[in-house]
Order: structure tokens, then sequence, then C-alpha cells
């Protein structure tokens, strides 16, 4: 197994610990930025091991790994960062189709109802 070292800037670890310390970020970002910061193998921070931060943060070994990986391979911004998604999503319903719907639940419920949609039906 490959085994990736984790070494920050003085101006990274002073990003994430902001990002640890105030403002208002992402669950990704704060659990990433202890991860990190965990992980740093520099000379005047304290060695921490894979299994004592799993046990800390309540997260995975692998979870640990691949942000370390992504770390090496991405720099900081790729790994702070999310991929934007590469799905392909298909349409179940073209615009003209997606008009009549709207138009019809924006209209008047059928006589006797007074919404169009009716708790009982699921």
């Amino acid at each position: 197994m490959i085994r990736y070292t984790v070494k920050l800037s003085k101006g990274e670890v002073e990003e994430l610990t902001s990002i640890i310390s105030k403002g208002s970020h992402t669950a990704q970002s704060f659990r990433t930025a202890h991860i990190l910061l965990n992980c740093d193998e520099d000379k005047y921070s304290e060695k921490v091991t894979n299994e004592e931060i799993s046990k800390v943060l309540k997260i995975g070994m692998r979870t640990i790994d691949r942000v370390k990986k992504k770390f090496i391979e991405e720099g900081f911004e790729g790994v702070m960062e999310r991929r934007p998604t590469q799905r392909i999503y298909k349409t179940k319903i073209d615009g003209d189709s997606e008009a009549k719907l709207v138009t019809l639940c924006c209209s008047e419920p059928p006589k006797g109802f007074a919404k169009w949609f009716h708790p009982d039906i699921q």
C-alpha cells in the first residue's frame, strides 16, 4: 500500500485553522481540515496515527487515506473543493409536458375537492 505523507505549508495550516475556528463551511470542509491538520508531518507538529484520527473524528481509515491521496495528487485546492458531478441525468418529461403539469396544478381542483393533493391517496 502506498503511504502518502502530508506536509502542510504555514499558509495552508492557517487556512485550515480558520476553517475550523470560524465561519460557516460544509461538513466535508471541516472533516477534511481536521484530517489534514492531524496528518501533517511537519517537524513542529505531533505525530498522530490514522487509527487515532479515525477514533477521534469517528470516520473510517479509508476516508483518511482518500483525503491524503487527494491532497498529494491534486493539491490543497483540489482536496478542499468538491468535484462537480459527472453523472448525466435523463429528463423524465419535456418542457411542454412540464408546462401542462404546472398549469394543471395551478388551476382550480376538481369539484368536491379543496385541493389537488388528497392525503388519503398515496
